[in-house]
């Protein structure tokens, strides 16, 4: 099975730190009493629910840590959409270690899992519209890259990874700067070239396309509105629909014209998945 890579994450960081958060000072005390040194197990990972498939590598990542003679086979990849039932991943190893290694593994890959499933039911139902989704930085604090892995799986556009990428001119940036205008002005005079300037209200999107914009947020807006924000802005920049979008309402969304919709709750909101892992002893 191939590594696990992704760039500017620290797999073996994150394996040994949430494996030590599990293993405290005494290690697994149960394994270590019950199943015998020498013992060794088969496992099959599988999935109780149709789901999009996210981070089978990041889990096998687990088992090799604690045997790295483990011999895993791959019975599915990320990105695969498969039914209830479907075996996502066979292993062979030390019985103690991948017992040790189970939640941990589990924990991550039904996690990512469920980002990327939900993420799917999204891209799916603006198919057709031209409109492209894009996730948000509302991930849990330490694991956005895993969960902008997890979203880039189900089929969305990585956004904004951190503050240190475009500027991102909000309400509060606003009132403390004097107005739209002058808060974009000196974004431009800083120097940064991408400027993402939120807008919820009309009359702000000309001192915002004046001022130096070169994305609009478009917050908080009724699909109407959305449609003439749109054509207000005629092309010269991406829009992008934002605020409080759900399922039931992202299509008519995309369907103002807008260039993206942003969903924070792909990250914020979306349920693990129902994926669990059986063993038998050799």
């Amino acid at each position: 099975m191939k590594r696990f890579l992704l760039p500017h994450f620290d797999v073996d960081g994150f394996v040994s730190t949430t494996l030590a958060e599990d293993l405290g000072d005494g290690g697994d005390i149960t394994s270590a009493a019950v199943i015998p040194a020498e013992a060794r197990f088969t496992g099959v990972m599988d999935t109780r629910e149709d789901i999009v498939v996210a981070g089978l590598g990041l889990a096998a990542a687990f088992f090799r840590k604690l045997d790295p003679d483990v011999v895993i086979e791959p019975l599915a990849e990320d990105g695969e959409q498969v039914a209830a039932g479907t075996a996502l991943l066979r292993l062979r190893g030390r019985a103690r270690a991948m017992l040790t290694a189970e939640r941990s593994a589990l924990n991550t890959v039904q996690h990512l899992s469920g980002i990327a499933t939900l993420t799917r039911t999204y891209v799916d139902a603006i198919a057709g519209t031209g409109a492209i989704l894009l996730d948000t930085r509302k991930t849990i604090p330490g694991l956005r890259a895993l969960e902008k892995y997890a979203t880039a799986t189900g089929g969305a556009h990585n956004h904004r990874m951190g503050l240190w990428d475009a500027a991102m001119i909000k309400d509060n940036h606003v009132a403390v700067a004097g107005g739209i205008a002058a808060a974009v002005s000196r974004a431009v005079a800083a120097g940064i070239e991408r400027i993402i300037v939120e807008v919820d209200r009309l009359d702000q999107i000309e001192p915002a396309l004046g001022a130096g914009a070169t994305h609009l947020l478009l917050d908080n807006m009724a699909p109407t509105t959305l449609r003439e924000g749109v054509g207000m802005v005629a092309g010269r920049v991406p829009t992008e629909a934002s605020g409080g979008v759900r399922l039931e309402t992202i299509r008519a969304i995309a369907e103002s014209g807008v260039s993206y919709v942003s969903v924070g709750r792909l990250t914020q909101s979306a349920p693990a998945a129902d994926i669990g892992l059986d063993f038998t002893i050799e």
